[in-house]
C-alpha cells in the first residue's frame, strides 16, 4: 500500500491533532491553562466516587496512574496518545496492506484501529513522564511548595506518622489540575491516621515528604487555627 494512499486518512487526521495539542501545550505554557480544568476537575469527582472501588487489586487511581495521568499535564497527555494513534496505525496500516497486498477494510481495519489504539496507551504512559520533565520549562510553577494547601486522598492502606520512619503516597491535584502522586507523613501531632481512599490536605513540604491530614476534621481544625 503507497504511504500517502487516502485510506490512511483517519490516522493522518489524529496525528495532525496530536501534534496541534502538542502546539497548544507549547503555546499555552506546558499544558497547565484553562483548557485543562473541566476534564481534570471530572478526574477529581471521579476520585471523590470511586476512590474505594478496586478490581484485581488495583484502584481506580492506579489505573489513571498507569495509563500516565499524573506524569504529565493532561494536555500533554492527550498530545503524546493521538499523536502515537495516528503513527502507529499509518505505519501498521501501510505494512499490512503491502504484506496482504490489497485494500485494509472491514475487520483488518478494525482490528488495526484497535490494536494501535491500545499499543499507543501502553507507549503513551511510559514516555509521559519524561515527555512532560522536557515540557516543564513551559510551566508556571514547577516549586515543591505547589502542593501546600491542596487535597487528594490516600493511595496506600495508610499514611504512617513522621516518627514511625516510613512514608506512604497520596493522589494530589495541584494549583494547575494536573494529578500527581507523591510521598506523604502524618505529624507527630495528628488525631486521625488517614487510610485509602479518605481525603487529605497538604500541610507542608519536608525532605522525605509532605505532610498530610485528614481533610475535614479536627487537625485540619488545629492546624488552620494555629497563630501565624
Amino acid at each position: 500500500m503507497p504511504l500517502f494512499d487516502l485510506v490512511n486518512l483517519p490516522y493522518w487526521i489524529l496525528l495532525g491533532l496530536g501534534i496541534l495539542l502538542f502546539l497548544v501545550v507549547i503555546v499555552s505554557g506546558g499544558g497547565n491553562d484553562d483548557t485543562d480544568l473541566d476534564v481534570d476537575a471530572d478526574v477529581d469527582a471521579d476520585m471523590d466516587a470511586d476512590a474505594d472501588a478496586e478490581a484485581d487489586g488495583m484502584s481506580f487511581m492506579q489505573a489513571l496512574s498507569w495509563l500516565g495521568f499524573g506524569k504529565a499535564p493532561l494536555m500533554l497527555l492527550l498530545a503524546i496518545d493521538l499523536s502515537l494513534w495516528g503513527l502507529l496505525g499509518w505505519m501498521l496500516n501501510v505494512f499490512v496492506g503491502g504484506v496482504l497486498g490489497r485494500f485494509l477494510g472491514g475487520f483488518v481495519g478494525v482490528i488495526i484501529l484497535v490494536g494501535s489504539f491500545i499499543l499507543a496507551l501502553v507507549i503513551g504512559s511510559q514516555i509521559a513522564n519524561p515527555v512532560g520533565k522536557i515540557f516543564e520549562s513551559f510551566g508556571e510553577d514547577t516549586s515543591s511548595d505547589r502542593l501546600i494547601g491542596c487535597t487528594g486522598r490516600v493511595s496506600t492502606v495508610r499514611i504512617p506518622a513522621i516518627i514511625e520512619g516510613t512514608i506512604g503516597q497520596v493522589d494530589v491535584i495541584d494549583s494547575a489540575r494536573n494529578l500527581v502522586t507523591v510521598n506523604a507523613i502524618l505529624p507527630d501531632w495528628a488525631t486521625i491516621t488517614p487510610k485509602r481512599g479518605d481525603r487529605i490536605l497538604v500541610i507542608e513540604r519536608l525532605p522525605q515528604g509532605y505532610l498530610v491530614i485528614a481533610k475535614d476534621s479536627p487537625d485540619q481544625d488545629r492546624w488552620l487555627n494555629q497563630p501565624s
